[in-house]
């Protein structure tokens, strides 16, 4: 017997609530650090984009190693496993 479940889109939930906030975008291969600055159906582009080789106490105020890309970086949404509140 099928089960009906009813959906309910949430404005300004999820990744859109880190817009122009940092971002920890864990993905499949890497973690991804930066300022969210675009969002849509395919990618995030990161502002101040780094990828994090080492994230060290993950409650500390900073990564342990974060190495900083060049210029802006776009992360597909297919490639975030999950994401939070990232670190300045």
């Amino acid at each position: 017997m099928k089960k009906l479940v009813k959906v309910e889109e949430v404005e300004g939930e999820g990744l859109l609530a880190f817009m122009g906030q940092p971002i920890a975008l864990f993905c499949m291969n890497y973690i991804y650090a930066g300022t969210v600055v675009c969002v849509n159906d395919q990618f995030v582009k990161l502002e101040n984009a780094a990828i994090v080789y080492e994230t060290g106490e993950l409650t500390a105020k900073a990564w342990k190693d974060a190495q900083k890309l060049p210029g802006d970086h776009y992360v597909m949404l297919s490639a975030i496993e999950s994401f939070g509140p990232g670190k300045e």
